[in-house]
């Protein structure tokens, strides 16, 4: 009974937010009657496709469950852009009404209502065409404090929040897969949200994975989309394919006589799916010896930072925010977590949030482009 009052309480939303925008545009657009009814008519198609995309997974029958996932995801990207524009345009008409003659702000009106849907289509084509391209790479200099000679210039190959499923899939990883190995970096890591589906309907399309290469190999930590999606057989299928899954524990690497030591912990929120495998950045560091070099910490949400550096780590590298995805979300993501994308600093603890090297929902990353992340390991100044 409360699903269906929650899916009745978000699909009254979606249509009351549907209906706004069209009493708001649709009478001021120079359109005439029928170019109001054709417009009434795409936006009711909008609030239609809007949760099919949510739906998509239940149909069973490709290609069909996947190009509904497309229109529906698309869908919500031109949507979001057309609710922000259409208040943005009210709240300058608010303004304009106080301050402007009767004449500019008739003038004004019509203007700002065509260039809302103009505007849209622009925001949303480029956001697109940045979601679909392969990410690009980010170079980041991370100082540690006594860094030893053998280390100096040590590369992590970072990816997070990939999401193979309805709309990325194996021609997508197969494009980042040759760019991380391209890179030569001395260990991959993947920072969790690889999938967004079933082992039995996406080993196809993660299996470019198996073609990873890095000197001291390729570390994967669960992300909260693993959860959803199966952890049990996804960490299974991700081990298959000849990635190190650390769950709360951590490998020791020796670089040309140098000591490293790489941990790993279950995705922030991982307790709320089995109490087993509580996040416990404590645990993966247990054990480690005295010895034992820069300590690095993957973590899918940057949620761990302040128990990753009462443990002790140097580094923690993480995902999940997808730096908002774009704008103007990104503006958002501070409510729900410490950091949105980039270096930041916790104490002693450096960390670093990737903006994800794929998307998740709207094929949207306008004016949040995705990334490869190259970390290379610095001395710290004196």
């Amino acid at each position: 009974m409360r699903s269906r009052s929650f899916v009745f309480i978000v699909l009254s939303l979606i249509a009351l937010l549907h209906f706004y925008i069209g009493s708001r545009l649709l009478p001021a657009l120079p359109i005439g009657t029928a170019g109001r009814v054709a417009g009434g008519l795409l936006l009711l198609l909008s609030c239609v496709l809007m949760p099919m995309a949510l739906m998509a997974r239940s149909i069973k029958r490709q290609p069909w469950s996947d190009r509904l996932a497309w229109a529906g995801y698309l869908t919500m990207s031109v949507f979001s852009s057309l609710f922000l524009l259409t208040l943005i345009r009210d709240i300058t008409l608010g303004f304009a009404a106080l301050l402007a003659p009767v004449a500019v702000r008739a003038e004004f009106a019509t203007a700002s209502a065509i260039a809302v849907p103009v505007l849209t289509a622009l925001a949303t084509l480029i956001g697109l065409v940045h979601a679909l391209r392969r990410a690009r790479v980010v170079d980041i200099e991370v100082p540690i404090h006594n860094l030893p000679a053998a280390l100096q210039g040590f590369t992590i190959a970072q990816i997070s929040d990939i999401h193979v499923g309805p709309t990325i899939k194996r021609g997508y990883l197969d494009a980042i897969v040759d760019a991380v190995n391209g890179l030569n970096a001395d260990v991959i890591a993947v920072t969790g949200d690889l999938v967004d589906g079933s082992v039995r309907d996406l080993s196809p399309h993660t299996a470019p994975l198996a073609r990873l290469s890095a000197r001291h190999g390729a570390y994967f930590v669960t992300g909260n989309h693993e959860y959803y999606s199966g952890e049990r057989a996804w960490t299974a299928e991700i081990t298959r394919l000849g990635l190190r899954v650390l769950a709360n524990e951590h490998v020791m690497l020796q670089h040309d006589g140098a000591p490293l030591l790489l941990a790993g912990v279950t995705d922030y929120g991982s307790h709320q799916f089995n109490p087993a495998q509580r996040s416990d950045p404590a645990a993966a560091m247990a054990g480690a010896p005295a010895a034992s070099g820069p300590k690095i910490l993957l973590a899918h949400q940057p949620r761990s930072a302040p128990a990753a550096a009462a443990a002790g780590f140097d580094l923690q590298l993480s995902g999940h925010t997808h730096g908002g995805q774009f704008w103007p979300w990104n503006l958002f993501v501070r409510l729900q977590q410490p950091f949105t994308a980039g270096l930041h600093r916790l104490n002693h603890l450096w960390i670093y949030i990737s903006r994800g090297t794929g998307y998740w929902g709207p094929p949207n990353r306008f004016g949040v482009p995705s990334e490869i992340t190259r970390v290379r390991l610095v001395p710290a100044r004196a």
